[in-house]
């Protein structure tokens, strides 16, 4: 691509380029950059981009550009509230042992035994299957199981605010 081709390219495309990035970022500023941006990348392959490639290649350029600052912008944002949140209370302690009392409530007696046994106080297959009269394949399965319902109960956001 020559250097007249280059300016071509600048009057054809930087308007619709600069309309296509501004709808999905909404933000002037960040689409002038973004915008800037890919015209700057295609003037620096200039020599490897065809003139009838131009207009693809400097929307796919654009649109890379824009994925990369959304996702910049959503980790400076995550990074702040982060860094907000970073007191923890000791009533949100409180409230997540309060959480797992209740979803512990809920599972059937058999459940909440096989969940204390194996995961609170750490025994073996065999030694809960002793313990509950079960054979350790059926200590499994009925341990996935309760597993299972405390997952569907800890999952919903209801249950956990």
């Amino acid at each position: 691509m020559t250097e007249k081709e280059y300016n071509k390219c600048v009057d054809l495309y930087a308007d619709n380029l600069f309309r296509f990035i501004v709808k999905n970022l909404d933000h002037t500023e960040d689409a002038r950059d973004v915008v800037q941006n890919a015209f700057e990348i295609l003037w620096k392959h200039c020599i490897d981009v065809p003139f009838e490639k131009a207009k693809s290649y400097l929307f796919t350029v654009a649109y890379h550009n824009m994925i990369d600052h959304v996702r910049k912008v959503k980790r400076i944002t995550l990074v702040d509230e982060f860094k907000e949140d970073t007191k923890i209370s000791e009533q949100k302690i409180n409230d997540a042992r309060k959480v797992l009392e209740k979803a512990l409530d809920k599972l059937t007696d058999v459940q909440r035994s096989l969940i204390l046994l194996k995961d609170y106080e750490g025994y073996s297959y065999e030694e809960i299957g002793e313990i509950m009269q079960l054979n350790p394949s059926q200590v499994k399965v009925y341990l996935h199981r309760a597993r299972l319902h405390l997952k569907q109960y800890l999952v919903k956001i209801e249950n956990v605010i």
